[in-house]
């Protein structure tokens, strides 16, 4: 099928797969054959989806404090970012749906392409194990990742130091609280100050970083 080149995974029970694609208005158009449709496989392919992003960004973002992991894995595993993946493959295309729901435009709704997306993870998931299903969300999820990264290099201390500038007389200090760990892996706690008053806190495994993350802090306790 058209669509297992577009992944690169052929099924061994190509049943799953239709199932993935298979709507449940489509189902109920023909409820009298009591065909499966994809609903189920929606459940799993979100446990599988958010266990291999998890596992990923944990391996491969160690910058990265735990309430920033979370956002990142809730960025990459959301309606629309899953709706995007859906479109690159063209998923609605393949999708059976009801005539009316297709009439209505079910092949290009955000809600309709996500799940069936989950789905088909699942799906391959199912039919072949942990590691291609993998393989297939992450041929996603990468580029998201490298394009999100891009977007968001922020430099925090600038963002704070040109705020406090607005107000003459302030002044920022970055201040070395603890340095541990051997030489391969050190890992520094940095504080800022304002004035001698601590406003940040943060750690990292090279100064810049801690001191990127105390500032990181700073800005959202003053509500930036």
């Amino acid at each position: 099928m058209e669509l297992e080149d577009k992944i690169g995974y052929h099924f061994n029970d190509t049943s799953l797969l239709e199932t993935a694609l298979t709507h449940s208005s489509y189902a109920n158009e023909r409820k009298a054959q009591h065909i499966p449709y994809n609903e189920r496989l929606e459940f799993l392919g979100d446990a599988v989806l958010s266990v291999v992003v998890s596992d990923y960004i944990f391996k491969h973002c160690p910058e990265l404090p735990e309430g920033e992991l979370t956002k990142l894995r809730a960025s990459l595993v959301c309606e629309k970012s899953l709706f995007e993946f859906a479109k690159r493959i063209d998923l609605g295309k393949y999708l059976l749906l009801s005539k009316g729901e297709r009439h209505n435009g079910g092949a290009e709704r955000p809600s309709i392409l996500s799940d069936a997306f989950e789905a088909l993870i699942a799906a391959v998931y199912i039919d072949g194990g942990m590691e291609p299903a993998a393989k297939h969300i992450l041929n996603f999820v990468v580029p998201a990742i490298k394009s999100s990264k891009k977007k968001q290099v922020k430099d925090y201390k600038t963002t704070l130091q040109e705020i406090i500038q607005k107000n003459p007389g302030e002044r920022l200090e970055y201040v070395l609280v603890s340095e541990s760990g051997p030489d391969h892996n050190k890992h520094f706690v940095f504080e800022v100050h304002l004035n001698s008053n601590v406003i940040g806190r943060g750690g990292g495994r090279s100064k810049k970083e801690a001191e990127q993350q105390a500032a990181r802090e700073a800005l959202e306790l003053m509500g930036y």
